[in-house]
């Protein structure tokens, strides 16, 4: 009697295109809705929200990206690289102070449009590897904008790459206690902190105005009852 069951499958058989496009749809939403939820409640959003938020189940979301350092590697792809350019074209520009202050703004500015984004900035995650490798390579490059800026005598001889680490950190925090009640806050704080690492008699850009008193006190409200921002 002869058996009638199909043959094994072959361990390198390629799944069927239907699977493979369903793979890739949920791999999209994922991204997607991960991306939404870094935006706006900082990495701090857990990979459970992350599965919710895009329809799919917690085993779903595991096989696309095994782990939470994945998931970060595949959403701020892109916003590593726009990091890299921004200090790539503050090195091109023929004034090193102008491209100084211009790479602070443009990277406070990236912090401030996506609280993920402005996380990634303050923290390190060694499982991932290509964005850290970006990282790196931002962080050599900003070695060099510092070292340029201060070849001009307007910055300050004692500013290290330590003083911008410590900026980044400051502007997220600004941004996560103000959030949309008093959005632009962390522009009067880069201006006053660029002024203190400009050399007197330094040209500096116009300080922005103050966040409005009820604006601020509507964000001072805010953090009273959401509390001290923790990422997990």
């Amino acid at each position: 009697m002869t058996s009638s069951a199909a043959p094994a499958e072959s361990p390198d058989q390629q799944p069927e295109p239907g699977l493979r496009a369903d793979a890739e749809r949920n791999r999209d939403r994922i991204l997607a809705a991960a991306r939404r939820l870094y935006a706006t409640e900082g990495l701090g959003a857990s990979m459970a929200s992350v599965a919710r938020e895009a329809g799919v189940g917690k085993a779903t979301l595991s096989r696309r990206f095994a782990s939470r350092e994945a998931l970060i590697n595949a959403v701020f792809a892109d916003r590593m690289d726009a990091y890299t350019s921004a200090v790539a074209e503050a090195l091109a520009d023929p004034d090193p102070w102008h491209g100084f202050t211009g790479y602070i703004h443009a990277i406070c500015a990236m912090q401030a449009a996506d609280r993920g984004f402005a996380d990634v900035l303050t923290m390190t995650f060694p499982a991932a590897k290509a964005l850290e490798a970006r990282r790196a390579e931002a962080y050599e490059a900003s070695v060099q904008l510092i070292t340029r800026a201060k070849a001009t005598g307007k910055l300050r001889e004692d500013f290290t790459d330590q003083d911008l680490v410590i900026l980044l950190m400051a502007n997220a925090g600004v941004i996560a206690a103000t959030g949309d009640a008093a959005p632009d806050t962390w522009r009067r704080l880069v201006g006053h902190l660029l002024r203190s690492y400009a050399t007197p008699g330094t040209d500096i850009p116009p300080l922005p105005e103050a966040p409005a008193p009820p604006a601020l006190y509507r964000a001072m409200v805010r953090l009273t009852r959401t509390g001290p921002r923790t990422s997990s």
